[in-house]
């Protein structure tokens, strides 16, 4: 897993996979599709209550996020919203209920499986104004210019390539249009073995990058009124790092006292 394209394989594989089983999990059922699937807890570890909000979906909701980015997002009746890494459709949803029949809700991911799953979902409810398009948030199928919002939850510390995202973020928002994504960033380094962990990878913990990185990627794809909205400490159970490390490899990530965070960011293309 050394290369950035065999990083996106392994992060596509893992969740479809995810999209697959989906269904066994809500169940209870912790078995993929192999045995190298590891059980959905590495990626849920950080998940957040969207059962109260507006448009909430429980069949598109699989516990994958970090942070609630709809709440400050600032989305107003008649906009339109992208969402990367749109999953099951769960943050599309909360989006449609905020901009309205007037409005519009697009959802990226890379995952067929994904992509499926959603689209059933939106179907299923008759949405309309919510379309699902399977393709890469690294380069964007999508012109420049026509968004008004862009949202993202737990999804852009998964790709390798974060100059590119943001950029690919600039250009497709309007002038004046804004992003609100969830992320977890890091204060500290993970050892070699933590980040080489497949799992920990896919599961949104191993891929992050330090926090001042990221920021400033943000800054450099040329972004003004940068403000963290909301910043959470992730923990990691013992149970997660025993499942998928082994001994010396907790003692190290522990010894090395790593600062793991998810931070709500959000930012203007003035």
């Amino acid at each position: 897993m050394n290369t950035n394209e065999e990083k996106k394989a392994l992060v596509k594989q893992r969740y479809s996979e995810l999209a697959l089983n989906s269904d066994a999990l809500k169940s209870g059922c912790c078995c993929g599709t192999s045995p190298a699937t590891p059980s959905k807890k590495v990626f849920t570890i950080m998940s957040e209550d969207y059962s109260g909000l507006k448009g909430y979906e429980a069949d598109a909701d699989l516990g994958v996020g970090c942070g609630l980015p709809t709440e400050y997002a600032g989305i107003k009746d008649g906009n339109t919203v992208l969402d990367l890494g749109s999953g099951a459709g769960n943050d599309c949803f909360i989006a449609r209920a905020e901009v309205g029949e007037k409005g519009k809700v697009i959802g990226i991911d890379f995952s067929p499986q994904m992509i499926e799953k959603a689209r059933k979902n939106a179907t299923k409810r008759g949405y309309i104004n919510v379309e699902f398009i399977e393709g890469d948030i690294e380069n964007m199928p999508l012109p420049d210019n026509s968004i008004d919002v862009v949202v993202s939850n737990c999804v852009l510390n998964l790709l390798p390539e974060k100059d590119k995202i943001f950029k690919e973020i600039y250009r497709v928002l309007k002038k004046g249009g804004h992003f609100c994504v969830s992320d977890v960033v890091l204060n500290g380094v993970f050892p070699k073995e933590f980040t080489d962990n497949a799992s920990m990878y896919a599961g949104c913990i191993a891929s992050a990058i330090q926090k001042d990185d990221y920021l400033g990627e943000i800054e450099k794809a040329n972004f003004s009124n940068i403000k963290i909205e909301r910043t959470k400490t992730v923990v990691i159970p013992d149970e997660v790092l025993l499942e998928h490390l082994d001994e010396s490899t907790i003692e190290k990530y522990k010894r090395g006292n790593v600062g793991i965070y998810s931070i709500t960011v959000t930012g203007v293309k003035s």
